[in-house]
């Protein structure tokens, strides 16, 4: 039977893959402490429990507009107006299911076979696949040397005849890395400059630390909205991965083929769901600053934790909730039997000796590195860091 070139190029998802692996041990009862998945460990907020639950009593268990109720697009728009200062139309915003689907609907209606969209390395691990899948090409921007933030410089040179888009993660997953202004302002000039679309990720904007400062792209530079398509959800600051919840924002001409694109696929997001999403939106915000404060503490204890610790080095993350743990001393190193030349050899003997779930930097372009999440219990961090030090200092 034949199998789709697409599928054959198509690689699975390494942090479901890890987090799959975590939990097949757990259920064979073995104490396993994992680093990997990307979602809080909070409950949703209460609102969004409640309207879920007066939804299903009302009957709101049908089809809803493709783009989203109108209750929740309005909710969105209010949002962006409060936080942002940016007036977006409920005909610029659409609401998929999750960020995810958005971001592949967003692509396949600015992106034909053979154009290239630039991705900024480290990268989340969804992004190359999705290009690859609509028949693009994605060009990595790799900005290990220079303090895990691109240059202006390494973009320009990165750009040719073929560019349709650029990639922009900020907070960045997986290295916590938040894009400034000034540097936001120059690549903006550069894609102005470029004639280029701009996909705008910011799903993890409102978990950043310390003097860090998240800013919106629109907001800075408004010259730059019609060519960008801002991307944000309730899964990361309203906990509610689950609910499978994204919002897209942009110019409505794009905007309308994206939702198009969406109604051939999923139709609308679950309306329950979306009936959640309205009552985070309205009700959540003491969740949403309770569970930062949390997530603040935990990253400045794995901080901590990990800088004490041999042969890894990392960023210091300024938002998201993850550290980005460079292992190249480790690479040549054995443990036991095994000698390490690879950063997913790492992850597995991490795993199995000592019951710790990481996920391969490889994943995300960037060999040689894993990410560990911080959104875990404090007894938890406290509990994998040792067992990672243990491990650390088992290596000859």
């Amino acid at each position: 039977m034949k199998i789709s070139s697409r599928a054959g190029r198509l690689e699975p998802s390494a942090t479901l893959a890890v987090t799959g692996k975590a939990k097949a041990l757990k259920s064979k009862g073995k104490n396993v402490i994992s680093f990997g998945a990307g979602e809080p460990d909070f409950a949703s907020p209460p609102e969004a429990l409640r309207y879920a639950r007066e939804a299903m009593e009302r009957g709101e268990t049908h089809y809803t507009a493709a783009s989203g109720i109108p209750e929740l697009k309005k909710a969105v728009a209010e949002y962006y107006a409060r936080r942002f200062d940016l007036v977006y139309d409920p005909a610029d915003i659409l609401i998929g299911a999750g960020a995810k689907p958005l971001l592949y609907y967003a692509l396949g209606c600015i992106v034909d076979p053979g154009d290239e969209v630039l991705v900024l390395a480290p990268a989340w691990v969804s992004y190359v696949e999705q290009i690859r899948l609509l028949d693009a090409v994605p060009v990595e921007v790799d900005t290990k040397a220079t303090g895990y933030l691109p240059t202006v410089e390494a973009i320009a040179q990165a750009i040719t005849p073929r560019t349709t888009a650029i990639i922009l993660n900020s907070p960045c997953n997986p290295t916590g890395m938040v894009l400034d202004r000034d540097l936001l302002c120059a690549i903006g000039k550069l894609a102005e400059q470029h004639d280029l679309w701009i996909l705008w990720d910011e799903i993890y904007e409102r978990l950043v630390y310390g003097e860090a400062v998240h800013h919106n792209l629109v907001q800075l530079m408004p010259e730059l909205r019609p060519r960008t398509i801002v991307i944000n959800g309730v899964s990361k600051a309203f906990a509610m991965t689950g609910w499978r919840i994204g919002y897209a924002l942009g110019p409505s001409a794009v905007m309308e083929k994206i939702a198009a694109f969406q109604g051939h696929i999923t139709s609308n997001a679950c309306s329950i769901a979306q009936w959640a999403s309205l009552g985070a939106l309205r009700g959540g915000e003491a969740e949403v600053r309770a569970m930062h404060a949390i997530f603040s503490e935990r990253r400045n204890l794995m901080v901590k934790l990990l800088r004490d610790m041999p042969l890894v080095t990392f960023p210091e993350p300024r938002g998201a909730f993850y550290v980005f743990v460079n292992i190249s001393a480790c690479m040549g190193k054995t443990h036991g039997r095994t000698t390490f030349h690879d950063d997913m050899a790492f992850c597995e003997k991490l795993l199995e000796s000592e019951l710790v779930a990481a996920v391969p930097g490889s994943a995300f372009l960037c060999p040689e590195h894993v990410r560990f999440s911080y959104s875990n219990a404090t007894e938890e961090i406290v509990e994998g860091m040792a067992r990672f030090r243990r491990f650390l200092e088992s290596l000859s």
